[in-house]
């Protein structure tokens, strides 16, 4: 059985698929438009990448496992371009060390756009085969591209955001007005259990498979995300500086670095304000908070007198919701909104919801064949699952069933908390 088969991705026809490629491809350079040139090269923190970075390794998967692997002839654009824009694969050579990609002023931007040129063109060829494992490669490189989509809005806004000018990167109207309504929690029955991708229901990650029961105890969800307003209150209390509620990796991590508050929010003659990208404007109080470390988010639960999710809790939850809510096609602002009237909100979309749970492998779980294993396998130490997606991610790149991971120090990404309880 192809990993294609196994995966349950249907080729589609070659109208279909280039159509589709080229719509993913074209997103990436559109979410880069409002940049001048000079922000194309800029790394603000060891986690973030350049926008130009980014443009060239989404170009470099293609180039990598498809023209390498199954055109003959195909002639790469510039040899040394495999050791600058490879990420992480070892299987496939060495790497330009992540923390100077900042560094490389060449090549240009114009030049990358190019090496964008040169692959696309050369993808034609291979875009509606009949070919199983290629079709399956295209697509886990599509999808590959919408998650580099999601770290470029993110990394852009370290970019604008850590800047003392705090420019924009979008219009917007300063308000994201609106009421949360209060927070209550949904309980649910406890017993046994489905989580994990369902065989033949589209493209999943690895990672997401094999589908497995878990037996999970009675528990309740908190029916929203935690706010601003909620969150500003912890810090009132002196949530920061109680050692009492924070991991012991946690309180190491606050105190070395001074951390008092959510990335990009700082306090102006004593009132809150916040980063965003369509500017620095004051704290919105009905908003998620967001921007927070696993073990913000963590501490902040111990002090509400709740916990966070497991992973397996989580989706129990949002496997019977809709999937939709605040996604980056949907809105101009790029920002989390405050909850819709459900008695479930924010499941999906705004931020992503750090869990309890430590990413692993699911029984039975087996890599891609060759390099490719190294995509999501060789991550399952010292991080924790993150579930829902973010007002950054695509619009249709998420499930229930999808796992996100990050290390709890992380908080670059739209990070965001939701409480469970044990009942």
């Amino acid at each position: 059985m192809s990993a294609n088969a196994a995966r349950g991705v249907q080729t589609a026809p070659r109208e279909e698929a280039g159509v589709r490629y080229d719509e993913v491809r074209q997103r990436s350079l559109t979410i880069c438009e409002p940049l001048a040139v000079e922000d194309h090269g800029v790394q603000p923190i060891v986690e973030a990448s350049p926008p130009k970075w980014h443009l060239a390794h989404t170009t470099w998967f293609f180039e990598t496992f498809l023209l390498k692997a199954y055109v003959p002839d195909y002639r790469p654009f510039h040899a040394d371009f495999e050791y600058l824009f490879n990420s992480y694969y070892d299987g496939i050579g060495q790497q330009f060390p992540r923390p100077e990609r900042g560094r490389l002023s060449r090549p240009t931007l114009s030049a990358v756009l190019d090496y964008r040129d040169h692959v696309d063109a050369a993808m034609r060829g291979l875009l509606g085969r009949g070919d199983a494992d290629i079709a399956d490669r295209i697509t886990l490189g599509l999808h590959h591209e919408e998650q580099h989509q999601e770290l470029l809005v993110t990394d852009i806004k370290a970019n604008l955001g850590l800047n003392p000018l705090k420019p924009a990167y979008v219009e917007g109207n300063g308000t994201l007005g609106g009421a949360s309504g209060d927070l209550a929690f949904t309980d649910y029955d406890g017993g046994i259990a489905q989580i994990g991708a369902r065989v033949g229901n589209g493209f999943r990650f690895d990672n997401e498979c094999p589908r497995h029961r878990v037996w999970i105890d009675e528990f309740a969800l908190g029916n929203r995300l935690v706010t601003n307003r909620e969150f500003a209150e912890f810090i009132a209390d002196g949530g920061y500086a109680e050692p009492s509620l924070w991991l012991a990796d946690g309180w190491r991590w606050r105190s070395e670095r001074t951390i008092d508050a959510p990335m990009y929010w700082h306090r102006v003659d004593g009132c809150w304000f916040e980063y965003r990208l369509d500017g620095e404007h004051p704290l919105a109080p009905n908003t998620p908070v967001t921007h927070v470390s696993h073990f913000e988010a963590d501490a902040y639960a111990r002090w509400a007198g709740a916990r966070l999710p497991t992973e397996a809790e989580w989706e129990a939850a949002a496997t019977t919701q809709p999937i939709d809510g605040n996604f980056a096609a949907t809105q101009g602002a790029m920002h989390p909104r405050p909850a819709a009237g459900r008695s479930m909100a924010q499941l999906f979309g705004d931020c992503w919801e750090w869990t309890s749970s430590a990413y692993g492998p699911y029984p039975g779980f087996e890599p891609l064949r060759g390099a490719l294993g190294e995509y999501n396998g060789k991550f399952m130490s010292g991080q924790m699952v993150l579930r829902g997606g973010s007002c950054a991610t695509p619009p249709g790149h998420v499930r229930a069933s999808y796992r996100n991971f990050f290390y709890p120090p992380d908080r670059w990404q739209f990070t965001g908390i939701r409480l469970a309880r044990t009942t």
